[in-house]
C-alpha cells in the first residue's frame, strides 16, 4: 500500500462499505507451485471474516485451506494530470482506493458455502433495478444445484490485518484539489471525484 500516512484511513466502516459495494476482489497465496492469484466475489460476515469461493479446478483451491493469504479489493481509480494544477510543474499521479486484508483461510462446509452463495445472490440481485423478481437459488433444479456445488469450494478468511490506501490528493491544498476534482469530472472519472469530495 502507499507509504504516505495521509493516504491511510483505518476506518473499518469504510472497509466494510468497500467490500459491500464492490463485492469482488483478488486472493493471493503462496503455493507449492509458486505464487497464485484468483479473482472472486466476496461477502463480509460483519464480524471480521470474509467469505469467497473458487472453482474446484482453480490451481489455488487445493492449497488454500490452512494458509495465510491476502485479499485485495480495488475501488475507483483515475489518472491525475499535472495540467489541472495551477502550476503544471507537478508529477502525474494516480488517485485510488484499495483495501488489503490478510489472515488465515479455512475451507467452509457445504452448509456454509450454500449460505454464502445465497447471501451473494441476494446482494447482487438486490442491485438490479429492472422491476423483475429477484432470482434465488431455489429456482435451480436439484441436479443442477448439486453439480454447481460440487464444482466450487467455499473459503473464509479471518482477517487479522486491514490495510487501506485512500489516495485522494489529501497532500494538496484545497484549491488544487478542487481543480483536480473538476478535471476528473470532465474526463468521466466521477466516482473518484466524488470520493475526493466526500472522504478527503
Amino acid at each position: 500500500m502507499h507509504p504516505h500516512p495521509a493516504f491511510r484511513d483505518g476506518d473499518r466502516a469504510l472497509h466494510e462499505t468497500l467490500i459491500e459495494q464492490i463485492g469482488f476482489g483478488m486472493v493471493f497465496a503462496q503455493t507449492p507451485d509458486g505464487p497464485r492469484v484468483a479473482h472472486t466475489p466476496l461477502v463480509s460476515t460483519g464480524d471480521g471474516a470474509i467469505q469467497f469461493h473458487l472453482s474446484r479446478g482453480n490451481a489455488m483451491t487445493r492449497h488454500l485451506a490452512g494458509t495465510t493469504a491476502l485479499l485485495l479489493v480495488n475501488g475507483p481509480d483515475a489518472y491525475v494530470s499535472p495540467r489541472w494544477y495551477a502550476d503544471p510543474s507537478q508529477a502525474p499521479t494516480w488517485n485510488y482506493v484499495a483495501l488489503e486484508m490478510e489472515g488465515p483461510v479455512r475451507r467452509m462446509e457445504r452448509e456454509g458455502l450454500e449460505a454464502f452463495l445465497e447471501a451473494l445472490a441476494a446482494r447482487s440481485e438486490g442491485r438490479i433495478t429492472d422491476g423483475g423478481a429477484p432470482w434465488t437459488m431455489d429456482k435451480m433444479e436439484d441436479d443442477y444445484r448439486r453439480k454447481l456445488l460440487a464444482g466450487i469450494v467455499g473459503f473464509e478468511m479471518e482477517v487479522r490485518a486491514w490495510r487501506d490506501t485512500v489516495k485522494l490528493s489529501q497532500n494538496k491544498p484545497e484549491d488544487e484539489r478542487e481543480r483536480l476534482i473538476e478535471g476528473l469530472d470532465a474526463q468521466g472519472s466521477a466516482a473518484i471525484a466524488e470520493l475526493m469530495r466526500t472522504l478527503a
